[in-house]
C-alpha cells in the first residue's frame, strides 16, 4: 500500500513537471508568433528546444505503463503531444498499456505505418490485446508481416472470446521431454539464456506436445542432477482450455497462488500457457467495469468530448428520471398528509436514504457472491433469511434512535412510532431488493452489477416514501 501511495506521489510529480513543460513550450510558441526582435526569437527558440529535449528524456525514461497512466491524466490535446514526443520504439508496449478509451484517441492520430510499425514491436497475445481498435486494413497487412507460426497463433487468439482464457493466452513458452536428466534441463536453460517472463515452471510434452506435468524451477535447482524428468514432475498441475472463461481461471490463480498455467486443447495438447500478469490485468479491468457499471456507467475517457461523455450517461440517467418521477408521484399521493403534519417533509428523505444504503450494501455483497460463484439455488432462500434478519436487526436498532430524535424533535410520540416502523419496513424492502435484483439480471444473461446501484436506489426511495407517508397518513390522521 505504501509503495502503491509513493508510485501515485511520483506520478503527480511527473504530472506537474510535465504541465509545467508544456506552459514553456506553448508560451515559448507565442512569444515567437507576436515578437519581432530576431535575437529574442533566437532565445526563446533554444528555450523551448531545451524544454523538448527536457520532456522527451522525462518521458523516455519511464515505464510504459506510467507513460500509460500519464497521458490517461492529460486532457486530449496534451495527451497528442505527449505522445508525439515518445520514443517510437515504446509505442506498442504503451499501446497495450493504456485503457480502451485512451487507445482509440491515439491510434486516431496515427497514420497506418506508425501503427504496423508500433504493432510489429508486440508478441502474439500482446497484438492480440489492441487488434480489435486497429483499423482493418493495418491488421491485414500485420498478418501478412507475421510468419506462419505467429499468423497462425494471432489468428486463433482473436477466434476466442474477449473473456476467455484462450484471448489472455500466451504462446511463449518453454517445454521439455520427460526422459531426460534435471542436468540436461539446466544445460539447455544455460543454452537458451533467456527464459519467458514470470517462468515458474516448464511444461513436461510428450512427441506430440501433449501436456505430460510441469516441472518448477526449484526442482530443477534443488533436485539431484542425474535424476530423470518424469520422476520430479508434477503430474496434477492445474491446467486450462481455451474456451473457460477468465474469471473461473482468477479464481484458481488466487486459490491456488498460481504465476503460470499451461493451456491445453480438447486432446490435451499444448497450446499456450496463462500468467499472473495476464490475469491481474483482467482482474483490474473487471474492477474498474464493475465500478462503472454499478452506477450504469461504460469505461469512459476523463478527457473525453462532452458529446461523448453524454452518449455514455443518458440511458441510466432517463431511468433515474422515470424512477425520481414516480417517486414525486408517491409524495403527491400523500400531499394532503404533508400539509397536516410538516414535519413528514424533513424526516422522510432519512428513511428513504438510510434504506438505499443499506440496500447497496447487500447488492454488493450478493454480486460478490454471483462472482466467485458461492450463490446456488439451494442457498438463495438461506441468503435471503439472513439478509432480512440483518435488517430487521438493524431496522429495530437505528429505528428506535430515530423515533426517539423525532419525538424529542418535534413532541410527538405517534410520529415517533411511525419513524421506527416505516425505518423497519424500508430496510426489510432493501433486503429483499438487493438479493432479487443481482439474481434477476444474472438469471436474465445481464451482467448483475449493471445499474444495479441505480435500481436498488430508485426501489427504496419510492419504497421508503410510500411506507412513511403510507403510516404516516394511518396513524397521525
Amino acid at each position: 500500500m505504501k509503495k502503491n501511495t509513493e508510485k501515485i506521489e511520483s506520478l503527480t510529480r511527473i504530472l506537474e513537471q510535465i504541465d509545467f513543460l508544456l506552459k514553456q513550450q506553448d508560451e515559448s510558441e507565442n512569444i515567437l508568433n507576436f515578437t519581432d526582435s530576431e535575437k529574442y526569437k533566437l532565445i526563446k527558440n533554444l528555450a523551448s528546444k531545451e524544454s523538448l529535449k527536457t520532456l522527451k528524456n522525462l518521458l523516455n525514461n519511464l515505464h510504459p505503463s506510467d507513460v500509460a497512466d500519464i497521458l490517461e491524466a492529460l486532457p486530449l490535446e496534451r495527451r497528442l503531444a505527449v505522445w508525439e514526443l515518445v520514443k517510437s520504439e515504446n509505442d506498442g508496449d504503451i499501446l497495450v498499456e493504456v485503457s480502451d478509451v485512451v487507445r482509440q484517441t491515439l491510434i486516431a492520430d496515427m497514420d497506418n505505418t506508425e501503427l504496423l510499425a508500433a504493432a510489429e514491436q508486440l508478441d502474439t497475445d500482446e497484438i492480440a490485446d489492441i487488434a480489435n481498435d486497429l483499423p482493418g486494413d493495418v491488421l491485414n497487412d500485420l498478418l501478412e508481416s507475421l510468419d506462419v507460426q505467429n499468423r497462425e497463433r494471432l489468428e486463433s487468439a482473436l477466434s476466442y472470446p474477449n473473456e476467455s482464457v484462450g484471448a489472455l493466452m500466451d504462446f511463449d513458452i518453454a517445454t521439455i521431454r520427460d526422459d531426460i536428466s534435471l542436468e540436461v534441463v539446466l544445460n539447455y536453460l544455460r543454452k537458451i539464456k533467456k527464459l519467458p517472463d514470470h517462468t515458474d515452471k516448464l511444461f513436461v510434452v510428450d512427441r506430440f506436445g501433449s501436456i505430460l506435468g510441469v516441472l518448477p524451477l526449484e526442482r530443477i535447482l534443488v533436485g539431484e542432477s542425474q535424476s530423470i524428468v518424469k520422476d520430479v514432475m508434477a503430474t496434477d498441475a492445474v491446467t486450462f482450455k481455451p474456451k473457460d472463461t477468465a474469471h473461473e481461471a482468477s479464481n484458481a490463480f488466487e486459490r491456488y497462488d498460481l504465476v503460470t498455467a499451461p493451456v491445453v486443447d480438447e486432446t490435451g495438447k499444448l497450446l499456450g500457457r496463462l500468467t499472473v500478469d495476464a490475469v491481474m490485468d483482467y482482474i483490474r479491468d473487471e474492477t474498474e467495469n464493475e465500478k462503472f457499471s454499478m452506477v450504469g456507467l461504460r469505461d469512459e475517457d476523463m478527457f473525453s468530448s462532452i458529446w461523448k461523455s453524454v452518449q455514455n450517461r443518458w440511458a441510466w440517467l432517463a431511468i433515474n428520471l422515470v424512477t425520481a418521477l414516480i417517486a414525486s408521484r408517491v409524495i403527491g399521493i400523500f400531499e394532503g398528509s404533508i400539509e397536516k403534519v410538516v414535519a413528514l417533509a424533513a424526516l422522510m428523505p432519512i428513511v428513504a436514504g438510510i434504506g438505499g444504503n443499506s440496500g447497496n450494501q447487500t447488492t454488493t455483497l450478493i454480486v460478490r457472491a454471483l462472482a466467485l460463484g458461492q450463490v446456488t439455488f439451494s442457498n438463495i432462500r438461506l441468503l435471503m433469511f439472513k439478509e432480512v434478519g440483518v435488517a430487521l436487526l438493524n431496522g429495530i436498532l437505528w429505528g428506535s434512535v430515530l423515533g426517539m430524535f423525532a419525538f424529542l424533535l418535534y413532541g410527538n410520540i405517534q410520529l415517533g412510532y411511525v419513524m421506527t416502523g416505516a425505518m423497519i419496513l424500508n430496510l426489510i424492502l432493501s433486503a429483499i431488493m438487493g438479493v432479487m435484483i443481482p439474481l434477476v439480471l444474472n438469471r436474465m444473461g445481464k451482467d448483475p452489477a449493471v445499474g444495479s446501484s441505480v435500481l436498488i436506489t430508485a426501489m427504496t426511495d419510492s419504497g421508503g416514501f410510500f411506507i412513511f407517508l403510507g403510516l404516516a397518513t394511518l396513524v397521525l390522521l
